[in-house]
């Protein structure tokens, strides 16, 4: 299964791709920062984002896509700018006829770390085991969005899997008479 994972934010956007399966190593295939002027117009920067997604979806052809939940925040302006990104982000996955799954950052959290309460470096140096790198990726929205990834490989893929088994058994029975 290949992923892209997207930690959404207006002004940095972490966009990471990892191949893999459920409880097996993953494969980092590329990952980068989308960065949008906080000067230029909203509009703009909204379709800057979804271009560049675009072009990441293109490039890697992923079977899914994961991303952030929006989750509450102090500030609404940040949360506003979160919640427009995650939402390109989702926008472009179904465009390409994607599934989306959305994660809370606990839930990442607990899948690449076992805790989730881990703090930003405790994820970065998990992503950075996890995927066998030299050095951590840098911003730390790369690193969520690589954790994002492989949150979705691991448990989305074994969702999938079972929803495959449920689907291939055939209806289920009600135990009432038809």
């Amino acid at each position: 299964m290949r992923v892209l994972g997207v930690d959404p934010g207006l002004t940095r956007c972490g966009a990471g791709v990892v191949e893999g399966v459920p409880g097996r190593t993953c494969r980092l295939v590329a990952v980068e920062v989308i960065v949008t002027d906080p000067g230029a117009d909203l509009g703009a920067r909204l379709l800057a984002l979804d271009s560049a997604l675009a072009a990441l979806v293109a490039e890697h052809a992923p079977d899914a896509v994961a991303v952030e939940r929006v989750f509450s925040q102090h500030n609404v302006r940040t949360v506003m700018g979160t919640a427009q990104a995650g939402a390109v982000a989702m926008l472009a996955a179904a465009r390409a006829g994607l599934p989306v799954q959305t994660y809370t950052p606990s839930e990442v959290k607990a899948a690449v770390t076992g805790s989730g309460q881990a703090d930003k470096a405790q994820v970065t140096a998990m992503v950075t085991r996890l995927l066998r790198l030299t050095t951590p990726p840098r911003p730390a929205d790369a690193a969520d969005a690589l954790a994002l990834a492989i949150c979705h490989v691991w448990r989305g893929g074994v969702q999938a899997k079972l929803a495959a088994a449920l689907g291939s058994a055939g209806p289920a029975r009600t135990g009432g008479v038809r």
